[in-house]
């Protein structure tokens, strides 16, 4: 275990964060508000940086293991740091409060302990957006983009910290493949600004919710999210962005290319868009008593649907209040998630098509015992280690949720519902989920132990499971 290049990198990134955090204090100039939260976390994150920064590894390079542990640490080490502002300035009671909302931006999940934002500091309002997205493409793959850190280190650290079952290189190098994802996350996010401006949003408002868009998180600075505009082009916008977002940003770099053919052969892009199509269409149906009209119903479907399956966590409907068929299908929704190699959480959609049609191989191999079954997505086969591993996280994901409710329900005398959709929101990065956790309520009722569970809940379904297990995991530490 390379020690002394994990604290380097770990060195690199609080400095990063004192940098990232600069922008906020600024508006919070602007706006005559104190700073003193700000300048302890930017004085304290670059007197660290600087510390572990000032020790020269013996050798630079980066393996799988210390890639895992160094995605784990920063990111448990970026949350606690970035937590700071909101304890010291009071807009959460408790540092536990002020982590659970942190670690909720970076991991872009959207689930508040805040019963009301209107009215709070513009610059921890901004700070709080921007952690979304931060996190959203991945606060070492920007790293990676800015920093001149090697290729033999930086393709193990993408590897850990991009979500999805395979992660590959667009080119040849790592870095110019994190400044490439980087260059699409910031036009997609500008041109998101720019159509909210023209639909009548303030600009501080388009920005910290293209932010929220972008990262697929879903802080609000509205009480009751985007439902506050009541603008059925503002609903529309951000609903075909969360959908742009959560499309693998590999087939917006072959547009780029001009090369058209992969995005409509890309099978993962085909199964997401018919589960958005008969999820809309479905719940439509299932809400349209509720509603003036079938139009109205599908607006609001649309939308639901696109904040759920992208796990971006923004509402312009209490979806708990719907029919339990359409309750059902969201809470399924939150399950399934985006594509691989987006900004949202959730299994995957890949992952999915990779269960289904292992279980399609597995009958046929039951009925036709001397059969070859091959799994292939886009005509090409899938490794066995690919859908091992992702069998594997389907078995962790799972019996994390089970475990995480049970541990919930010990500290927590709420519903099942609550809890288990509680744990599944976190998990999957999403934000709201049914019952007292729904899109109009929040987390500030659970106990100190249940929010620390629900906020390891949330890194783990970021880092997607195997960092945050290496990383408590004695043999990761032996020397080998």
């Amino acid at each position: 275990m390379n020690y002394r290049m994990i604290a380097r990198i770990i060195g690199y990134a609080t400095i990063t964060e004192a940098v990232l955090m600069i922008p906020s204090l600024l508006i919070a100039l602007l706006h005559g508000e104190s700073i003193l939260g700000f300048a302890v976390a930017i004085g304290s994150l670059l007197a660290m940086g600087l510390a572990l920064f000032s020790r020269r590894p013996e050798s630079s390079n980066i393996y799988a293991r210390e890639g895992f542990v160094t995605v784990a640490l920063c990111w448990i080490v970026f949350s606690m740091f970035g937590a700071l502002p909101f304890y010291i300035e009071g807009m959460t009671q408790t540092y536990i409060d002020a982590l659970f909302e942190t670690v909720s931006g970076f991991t872009t999940t959207g689930a508040s302990i805040l019963s009301a934002v209107e009215g709070l500091p513009y610059g921890l309002l901004f700070w709080r957006s921007f952690t979304h997205w931060v996190g959203g493409m991945g606060v070492l793959v920007f790293m990676m983009a800015v920093l001149p850190l090697a290729d033999n280190r930086s393709m193990h650290i993408m590897r850990a910290e991009v979500p999805g079952p395979v992660v590959g290189k667009l080119v040849p190098k790592a870095k110019n493949t994190a400044m490439i994802l980087y260059g699409i996350y910031i036009l997609l996010t500008l041109l998101e600004t720019v159509l909210l401006l023209i639909g009548g949003m303030p600009l501080f408002d388009a920005v910290v919710h293209a932010f929220g868009t972008a990262g697929t998180g879903g802080f609000g600075i509205k009480n009751n999210s985007v439902a506050y505009y009541g603008s059925a082009y503002i609903d529309t916008v951000i609903g075909v962005f969360m959908l742009l977002f959560s499309i693998n940003f590999n087939l917006y770099f072959f547009i780029l290319l001009g090369n058209i053919r992969p995005v409509f052969k890309n099978e993962e892009l085909r199964w997401f868009l018919c589960i958005v199509g008969a999820s809309v269409v479905i719940i439509a149906l299932n809400i349209n008593h509720m509603y003036g009209s079938f139009g109205q119903s599908l607006r609001y479907a649309f939308f639901q649907v696109g904040t759920v399956i992208s796990t971006t966590g923004y509402s312009t409907a209490d979806f708990n209040q719907w029919p339990e068929l359409s309750r059902a299908l969201m809470v399924g929704l939150m399950l399934i998630g985006a594509c691989a190699g987006s900004t949202g959480g959730g299994m995957k959609v890949s992952r999915i098509m990779i269960y289904a049609k292992s279980t399609s191989c597995e009958m046929r191999r039951m009925m036709h015992p001397r059969s070859v079954n091959i799994i292939k997505m886009d005509g090409k086969s899938v490794s066995n280690e690919v859908v091992h591993n992702a069998q594997v996280f389907f078995i962790l994901y799972m019996f994390t949720i089970v475990v995480s409710t049970v541990l919930v329900a010990c500290f927590d005398e709420c519903d099942f519902t609550t809890n288990l959709t509680a744990v599944i929101a976190c998990i999957s990065n999403i934000g709201p989920g049914l019952e007292a956790v729904g899109p109009i309520g929040n987390y500030g009722f659970f106990s100190p132990v249940s929010k620390l569970i629900l906020t390891l809940n949330m890194l783990i379904g970021r880092l997607e499971i195997f960092p945050m297990i290496m990383l408590f995991n004695p043999e990761t530490w032996k020397r080998v």
